[in-house]
C-alpha cells in the first residue's frame, strides 16, 4: 500500500524491491501473480503516460499483457471499438439510404433546398450528388 501514496521517483525504486521480493519470497504461484498483478496496476495508475512496454522494461515484468488488468482492457477496449463500429457502420448507412433518395425527391419534384431540407442534408451535399447522378434519358 506504500506504493500507493510514494512520489514517482521513490516508487519505482519501491516498485523494483517489491517485484524483486515477491519473485523471490512467495512460492506459491498463484499468490505470487496476484501480488505482481497487484503492483503492476498500481503502476500503470501511478504512470499513466507510460506505454505498456515502457513499464514492461523500467520494472523488469515481461508478462505484463498475462495480468488479469491488461486482459480485461483489452477486452473492454474490444468491446468499445466494436460498439463504435457498428454504430458507425448504422450512421454510414442511414446516410447513404438519404444519398439514394435525392433523384427520387427530384423525380417528384421538390427543389434543391426542400430535398436538403427533407433528407437533413446541406444544400451543398445535395448538389455534389447531383453531379455524381448520370445525365436524365427523359424523351
Amino acid at each position: 500500500m506504500k506504493l500507493v501514496v510514494e512520489n514517482e521517483d521513490t516508487a519505482i525504486v519501491a516498485a523494483r524491491e517489491l517485484i524483486d521480493r515477491t519473485q523471490q519470497e512467495i512460492n506459491i504461484e498463484p499468490q505470487r501473480r496476484q501480488l505482481l498483478e497487484l503492483i503492476e496496476t498500481i503502476l500503470v495508475y501511478k504512470f499513466p503516460t507510460m506505454s505498456r512496454k515502457e513499464i514492461e522494461s523500467m520494472f523488469g515484468l515481461s508478462d505484463l499483457q498475462q495480468t488479469r488488468v491488461y486482459q480485461e482492457a483489452k477486452e473492454e477496449g474490444k468491446e468499445e471499438g466494436k460498439e463504435e463500429g457498428k454504430e458507425e457502420g448504422k450512421q454510414e448507412g442511414a446516410r447513404q439510404e438519404k444519398f439514394r433518395m435525392i433523384p427520387l425527391l427530384f423525380k417528384l419534384g421538390l427543389s434543391f433546398e426542400e430535398t436538403a431540407k427533407e433528407l437533413g442534408l446541406s444544400l451543398e451535399e445535395i448538389q455534389q450528388e447531383m453531379q455524381k447522378q448520370p445525365p436524365s434519358q427523359d424523351m
